[in-house]
């Protein structure tokens, strides 16, 4: 039977977490993301905001995760030579890490950029023969003892 973890008797505690993924997507998609040309929109911009939207969403979409009360987030996302790279950095004070926060984060930014330049990125088929999520990993998680 699956459970939710106990946490009411740990301490309040500052901590951070920080993950990153890739996407790794085609030239044209690239080169139309660093002119700011996508058809639907700034892709940036709106990745930005869906890895934020995501990181709050977080207990609603893993159900064994703690609602906690999220004091920070940012993304960070990079265009780089045959891929984007997402970095979402999360901060609280509870009793619980924020590592699912942060995955969810960048998951969720890299899907919707996927979203955004999917017509550039589909073959003759209506496939995806080189676009993928890659690398989607914890960086770091760090916690301090609050005031």
């Amino acid at each position: 039977m699956a459970r939710m973890v106990q946490v009411g008797p740990k301490p309040m505690v500052d901590r951070t977490a920080t993950a990153s993924g890739r996407l790794l997507l085609g030239a044209e998609s690239l080169k139309a993301l660093r002119e700011n040309a996508i058809p639907k929109g700034d892709a940036l911009a709106t990745a930005k905001v869906a890895a934020i939207q995501a990181v709050k969403a977080t207990p609603a979409i893993l159900p064994l995760c703690h609602p906690l009360p999220v004091t920070g987030v940012e993304v960070d996302l990079k265009i780089l030579d045959d891929a984007i790279e997402c970095v979402v950095q999360v901060s609280t004070t509870y009793r619980t890490g924020v590592e699912m926060e942060a995955l969810t984060g960048v998951t969720a930014g890299l899907l919707c950029l996927w979203d955004m330049v999917k017509p550039m990125e589909k073959d003759g088929e209506g496939q995806y023969p080189g676009t993928r999520i890659e690398a989607v990993r914890v960086v770091t998680k760090c916690k301090a003892e609050a005031d």
